[in-house]
């Protein structure tokens, strides 16, 4: 083949290769978790927009700063809905005591994100305590990727006694690297099976867990954790490595994520 030809050829293909943006829109759910509070009459609670100890905005500035792009859903996720997404966060599903009306998880939704997630979707499901979170309905989610969230209460923590949340016998994971001690208050634990794998577990009760399913991949943990309280040293004292572990938490999800 001539040389001109080649190069022109070679050239050619140069050219038709797009440039692919590498921001990525995490998008943060406020159906299931849609709390008012009742001084103030406005959303709040695992929010990016609350600045308050109640809220996310310290995580969603880890996101920021790693080039995402931060959103939320107000309605039950469909196909659509999630499509433009590459993250997806569900944290601390609605109980009846913490609003009137909460919005349930449903079989209709948990398909539709199972199938996002089998699609390259990457969720990130942060639950609570039985007693703060609705997890029997939630669980319909949960249990697309064989895990289930359990009707307890681990981690309780008297006062300012930290150390009775404090889980240190951390295994080699990306989540933990240069980490040594992690804050996780009055959690649930999860029964993994199948395709879920611990990731975190202390006295053979699983805090953390992980699985692939098709493309995608799916983090739980049975605490909201990196809450503005506790993702660094508002409160809790400086021996605790929170931020650490969100910072390693926003660098994992991303990097997981292929939309």
């Amino acid at each position: 083949m001539n040389k001109l030809l080649i190069a022109f050829i070679f050239l050619c293909a140069c050219k038709v290769q797009p440039l692919v943006s590498t921001s990525k829109t995490v998008l943060l759910d406020t159906y299931y978790n849609n709390e008012v509070n009742a001084k103030t009459g406005q959303p709040f609670h695992y929010l990016w927009t609350d600045t308050a100890m109640s809220g996310f905005s310290q995580l969603g500035k880890v996101f920021n700063s790693y080039g995402a792009i931060l959103t939320s859903l107000p309605a039950e996720p469909t196909a659509q809905s999630l499509d433009q997404a590459g993250i997806y966060i569900i944290v601390d599903p609605d109980t009846e005591a913490e609003t009137s009306k909460p919005n349930y998880m449903t079989e209709r939704a948990a398909a539709s994100i199972a199938d996002w997630v089998k699609k390259g979707g990457v969720l990130l499901m942060l639950t609570n305590d039985s007693k703060n979170a609705e997890l029997d309905r939630f669980n319909m989610l949960a249990a697309k990727f064989e895990m289930h969230f359990n009707n307890e209460v681990m981690h309780p923590v008297n006062g300012k006694n930290w150390n009775m949340g404090a889980a240190v016998n951390l295994p080699a994971h990306p989540l933990f690297t240069g980490v040594n001690k992690i804050y996780l208050k009055e959690i649930s634990s999860i029964t993994c099976t199948g395709m879920a794998k611990p990731v975190l577990t202390e006295n053979e009760n699983v805090f953390i867990a992980e699985a692939s399913y098709g493309k995608g991949y799916v983090l739980a943990v049975g605490d909201p954790w990196l809450y503005n309280e506790y993702i660094d040293h508002w409160v809790l004292p400086e021996d605790f490595d929170n931020k650490k572990a969100a910072i390693n938490m926003v660098k994992l999800l991303l990097q997981k994520s292929r939309k």
